[in-house]
């Protein structure tokens, strides 16, 4: 079995400190003989202690060039994302904490002017992010003359998010007999182009391959109705009760949305997204080390670099993208030899595709139906009568209080006013659809309004590429259409298209109206409305503001809040809404596309204000 003694003692002691007693896969990896000194091209999943990998590897150059009295940066780490390169230089921190190296950070959203200040005092180790390292290259206080090894730690992330020219150019600043180790969860051809340019006969270390499930994580899927998945996210933060849970979504909106759902529901919840600063990212993350905060809600890029031992649940909001994202995402819990569970919310028309991503995975999930009120209230009970049965200490304060209730109240009065208090300050479960045809087939013609008996498809040429969303497409029919409001039925989202339905008693009238209003004075009138078929199950439902689900579905909600999902009911502001409705096209909140939206009518929409 392979250990660390065979590091500098320094290096030893510090991972002993740390409770590292053998080297992980990917560690062992790297320390054997045929890779010392070499290239590498490593595939490592999230939480496999590549950090730790790729600080060991470099350490004997290192600290041999530490003899040489250089000023100039040894080593370069370049990561994808703030929190990654913070990370990365904490690990690197203690890890070489009582050799003397400095460690310099280089991120966006910091001073930069105390960054040039300690890469010109002298840094050993270099770690940034490759937009604040080309620019510090270019001003002149980033010399890497002397660098002898360069490390790109989620290489393929770095590619995704358009650093390509980022890397060139500070790779390129290099010296030619520089080490570059080259770690990346997944190996596309942009990756083995970079490494055929910047590294020599490098060792391919694959730890990734077939055992790409995450042994110390349970994977569950829930399939629920599209209009269900904020009622299933809600159940299931109730039902494990997880100390840290990490939430992902696909988009700032999205995140944006459900955080103050969240919120407003009385969860501890914190959000992380492209559109927070670098100090509420730290704030957020300060609140869940500090337990104020247990539930985060972020995006795929953003909730790289989170490291938080205590994560032991990860909800797939939205499905990921790809197996890859997958593995990613859910790495986020089972570390450090915990147990974790990650659950996919699944609508049941995507079933198909989760159930190929979780195959090409080589993922086992367990599918299940989302937690019910009363499986919530069982686990509740029993995490109650734990809590309070464990063992305590009191003071004399404390008891004298009980000895006066105990004079006033029974045993028993006193024991239910407390379990009362206990449930008083959790949020309440959601009432969900069971999971069975019968009553999915129920529930919709519960859903159905009177006067939406008989309906017809209307098309409009606009839809998720170009951010449409009900609350400013709802206005838009209304003013085209010379309908109102409670004349819109069911609004159904695609990815370039977005289907809707009016009664057909006004159908004609609704048509005659569209062609008079089209190509009118305002930009919008340029989008194209037409009668269509039924759209294919797949497109996103949302309810408009006079639809009533068949369960409440956003109970305790403020009415100006929009739900996650981007429904309607209560968003308000219309097309040109404002401040208080939050929702309009042209308002202060809600999704809107993010640059001009060219139809298929000829007419461009210019959104104004739009700094997502």
């Amino acid at each position: 079995m392979m250990t660390f003694s065979n590091l500098p003692p320094v290096l030893a002691t510090a991972l002993a400190e740390r409770g590292y007693e053998k080297p992980t896969e990917v560690q062992a990896a790297v320390l054997a003989p045929e890779a010392a000194g070499r290239d590498l091209v490593v595939s490592a999943q999230t939480g496999s202690g590549k950090t730790v990998a790729f600080g060991i590897s470099l350490a004997a150059q290192l600290l041999e060039r530490f003899n040489q009295a250089t000023e100039l940066p040894l080593v370069l780490v370049i990561a994808p994302t703030r929190e990654l390169a913070l990370q990365v230089s904490r690990e690197l921190g203690w890890l070489y904490a009582g050799t003397g190296a400095r460690i310099a950070t280089c991120v966006g959203g910091m001073d930069a002017s105390k960054e040039r200040r300690a890469l010109r005092n002298g840094a050993h180790i270099v770690v940034g992010t490759p937009g604040r390292l080309r620019d510090h290259l270019e001003r002149g206080p980033l010399d890497l003359s002397q660098l002898h090894t360069a490390v790109l730690d989620e290489a393929d992330e770095m590619l995704d998010m358009g650093f390509r020219e980022d890397l060139e150019e500070i790779l390129d600043a290099t010296p030619a007999g520089r080490r570059t180790l080259l770690f990346s969860a997944t190996m596309p051809q942009q990756i083995v182009t970079l490494a055929k340019r910047y590294q020599q006969d490098a060792l391919r270390i694959a730890t990734a391959g077939d055992k790409r499930g995450h042994g110390d994580i349970a994977f569950q899927a829930v399939t629920v109705s599209p209009a269900e998945i904020e009622a299933a996210t809600i159940n299931l933060l109730r039902f494990h009760e997880a100390e840290t849970a990490i939430l992902f979504c696909a988009t700032r909106d999205s995140v944006r949305r459900l955080h103050a759902t969240l919120q407003e529901r009385g969860f501890g919840v914190v959000a992380l997204s492209g559109e927070h600063s670098q100090s509420e990212r730290n704030q957020a993350m300060q609140a869940l080390r500090d337990r104020r905060a247990r539930v985060c809600v972020a995006t795929d890029v953003a909730s790289r670099g989170i490291d938080l031992p205590s994560v032991s649940l990860v909800i797939h909001v939205e499905i990921p993208r790809d197996a890859e994202t997958l593995q990613h995402r859910s790495g986020r819990t089972g570390r450090a030899g915990k147990k974790g569970t990650a659950v996919l919310i699944v609508p049941f028309p995507r079933r198909k595709r989760v159930e190929s991503m979780l195959r090409g995975a080589k993922i086992d999930a367990q599918w299940i139906d989302a937690p019910t009120p009363e499986s919530i209230r069982t686990q509740d009970r029993e995490r109650l009568i734990e809590a309070l049965l464990e063992p305590a200490e009191f003071d004399d304060e404390d008891r004298a209080l009980a000895q006066r209730l105990m004079k006033e109240r029974s045993a028993e009065d006193i024991a239910a006013a407390l379990v009362r208090a206990h449930r008083a300050a959790m949020p309440q479960p959601e009432e969900m659809i069971e999971n069975t045809p019968e009553a999915r087939q129920a529930a919709q013609k519960e859903r159905h309004r009177p006067g939406f008996e008989d309906t017809v498809w209307f098309k409009m040429d606009i839809g998720r590429s170009q951010n449409a969303d009900p609350r400013w497409i709802l206005p838009l029919l209304c003013r085209r259409g010379h309908i109102t409001r409670n004349e819109v039925g069911a609004i159904r989202i695609g990815g370039n298209e977005t289907h809707f339905q009016v009664p057909r008693a006004i159908s004609e009238r609704f048509t005659e109206s569209i062609l008079r209003t089209a190509n009118g004075d305002s930009e919008e009138d340029g989008v194209n409305i037409e009668p269509s078929e039924a759209p294919r199950e797949s497109a996103r439902v949302h309810r408009t503001a006079g639809a009533k689900p068949a369960k409440p579905h956003h109970r305790g909600k403020k009415p100006n809040s929009g739900g996650f999902g981007g429904g309607v009911g209560g968003g308000g502001g219309g097309y040109k809404g404002k401040k208080p409705g939050g929702g309009g096209y042209k308002g202060n909140k809600g999704p809107r596309p993010s640059g001009p939206v060219k139809t298929s009518g000829g007419a461009t929409i210019k959104p104004k204000g739009n700094k997502d």
